[in-house]
């Protein structure tokens, strides 16, 4: 648990009253330890993911992977009509177009990724969702694996919103920190209305590639 109070009020730039009123009226997760609050940076992304709040960043850009582009890992790693009636078929579907060399990486992605869901959703709304474990994905690649989804099924995965999920950006990375750096990107990705409508109009590669780039 790595963020105190203070630090976590400033990277969602709110007083720390009002975060504490978040963890105690809101369910924003937190735990007290020596009688004090402290924050995951996972857990708190998501948070903001939800709630469409803008987030100062939550890494250090040193060294963490922030140099790769969610459109050089996109390339290659959009897919359209991917099936599944539910849940767990769509991340096993999901889990099986992530560029992991190994299939049983793939098959305990898909494992992971469905039981993170069982724990809250990920959904962060209008039909979009960043499945990722709540100890994120880490295997021994050289870099980053990331994909994008278009499911040719809505499938229902609890969202605050109540709307299906159509949409999924799913991520496996070498570290903890690269992961993050690329959780807070889609998050600022998502933020551009531009972006977001690309993705509900499942526009093409081409398109969605060249707004990533636009946004970098």
């Amino acid at each position: 648990m790595d963020l105190s109070l203070r630090e976590a009020a400033e990277i969602l730039k709110v007083s720390e009253t009002t975060l504490s009123r978040w963890v105690d009226a809101e369910g924003l997760t937190a735990y007290m330890i020596n009688g004090r609050y402290r924050f995951n940076r996972v857990d708190l992304l998501e948070w903001a993911g939800h709630r469409k709040l803008p987030v100062a960043a939550l890494f250090s850009p040193s060294g963490t992977g922030a140099d790769h582009g969610l459109a050089s890992l996109l390339d290659g790693n959009i897919h359209y009509r991917v099936p599944g009636d539910d849940l767990k078929s769509a991340m096993a579907a999901v889990a099986e177009r992530l560029p992991l060399a190994n299939a049983r990486d793939k098959e305990l992605a898909a494992r992971v990724l469905s039981a993170r869901e069982a724990l809250g959703s990920t959904a962060v709304g209008d039909g979009i969702a960043i499945p990722h474990a709540r100890n994120p994905l880490v295997f021994p690649v050289d870099r980053p694996a990331l994909t994008l989804c278009f499911l040719e099924h809505p499938v229902d995965f609890g969202a605050a919103d109540g709307a299906p999920v159509h949409t999924l950006f799913a991520l496996v990375t070498p570290t903890i920190r690269v992961h993050l750096a690329l959780l807070s990107k889609i998050s600022r990705a998502l933020h551009d209305p531009s972006f977001r409508t690309l993705l509900n109009d499942r526009a093409s590669a081409g398109k969605i590639l060249a707004r990533l780039q636009e946004l970098a």
